[in-house]
């Protein structure tokens, strides 16, 4: 296994004893903070892709060994797009990408990519069988189609989304039914972790995995706010629970892949100052006021990190 930590903005720096621990790992490091302020939240494509060239060139001869990467704030989560690419580079095979989060990432974005839209991307690479979001319990699941999100991912049945708990969402168009939903009186009624109950869930969403090859990623937003500091809205999951998932898929399938985001950090934009005044509008709207203690937040998220790592690198090695 191959470990990057990928230092965007500074809340990795802000763990040192993780750090150390990575370091420790044989961790490689790669900091493009400048990178990170120029895409952070959203990004034109120029941007990016002069970000995925820095990434590619990190990763040149990294061969077919699994590549695990931890990135800090749930701002950068479009960056996986950028991984995941790189990983389906050197493993040309169909491959289900699993994704946790406390948002479903699917909503449309035009010249570039939002952390909230990067779903898309991934779902358009050949490679990728099916991406399977689980976790979910935010307001983005409240009319949909209204927020902007490309649904039609499920009708065809290449987009599973299981929420942790969440009402019916209100749509307009027609979606049928899938694996993860049943569409009833003008409203997606989810299959939700909650319903199915979390034993039970375990089985099902393994059963849901037609490959053999598995790329995981971790926004820790899908966690309960006891297990992770974060600047978005977060679910309800808990640390054991998602370890336990982890561990599950691993066993059973193979990890060619992962990467961990949702680290809280102090947003800081790059840009001219509409694009630093239209993000910092969009954060004070979508994001809530962190008001932990700055020691607090490094002892939650770097005890989730040390899990993290401790399970991914037992079934990624």
């Amino acid at each position: 296994m191959k470990l990057l930590l990928l230092h965007l903005d500074d809340a990795l720096e802000l763990q040192p004893d993780f750090v150390r621990a990575c370091v420790l790992a044989g961790a490689e490091q790669l900091s493009d903070k400048d990178s990170g302020r120029a895409v952070r939240l959203w990004s034109k494509q120029k941007a990016l892709d002069q970000l995925g060239r820095t990434i590619a060139r990190h990763m040149t001869g990294a061969g077919r060994a699994a590549q695990l990467c931890f990135m800090g704030s749930g701002d950068f989560h479009h960056v996986t797009s950028l991984l995941l690419s790189e990983v389906l580079e050197r493993h040309q095979a169909p491959t289900t990408l699993i994704h946790f989060d406390n948002h479903p990432d699917w909503v449309r974005f035009e010249d570039g990519m939002h952390c909230g839209s990067w779903v898309n991307k991934a779902l358009a690479h050949g490679n990728i069988h099916k991406v399977i979001t689980v976790g979910v319990c935010s307001k983005d699941l409240r009319s949909p189609e209204w927020k902007g999100a490309e649904l039609h991912w499920l009708r065809g049945g290449k987009l599973e989304l299981y929420p942790y708990e969440h009402p019916p969402s209100r749509v307009v168009a027609d979606y049928g039914s899938g694996a993860s939903y049943i569409q009833e009186d003008g409203a997606l009624h989810w299959k939700s972790i909650s319903a199915i109950g979390q034993s039970n869930f375990v089985d099902y969403l393994v059963s849901r995995v037609r490959t053999e090859a598995v790329y995981i990623t971790i926004d820790k937003d899908v966690l309960a706010s006891d297990d992770a500091v974060t600047n978005w809205d977060q679910g309800r999951m808990r640390l054991p629970y998602l370890l336990s998932l982890i561990s599950e898929i691993g066993s059973r399938h193979r990890i060619i892949g992962a990467d961990v985001i949702g680290d809280y950090s102090t947003p800081s934009y790059a840009g001219n100052l509409l694009t630093r005044v239209s993000k910092k509008i969009e954060t004070l709207i979508d994001q809530p006021r962190v008001r932990s203690k700055p020691e607090t937040r490094r002892n939650i998220n770097s005890a989730a990190n040390h899990a993290l790592l401790e399970v991914l690198a037992e079934h990624m090695a």
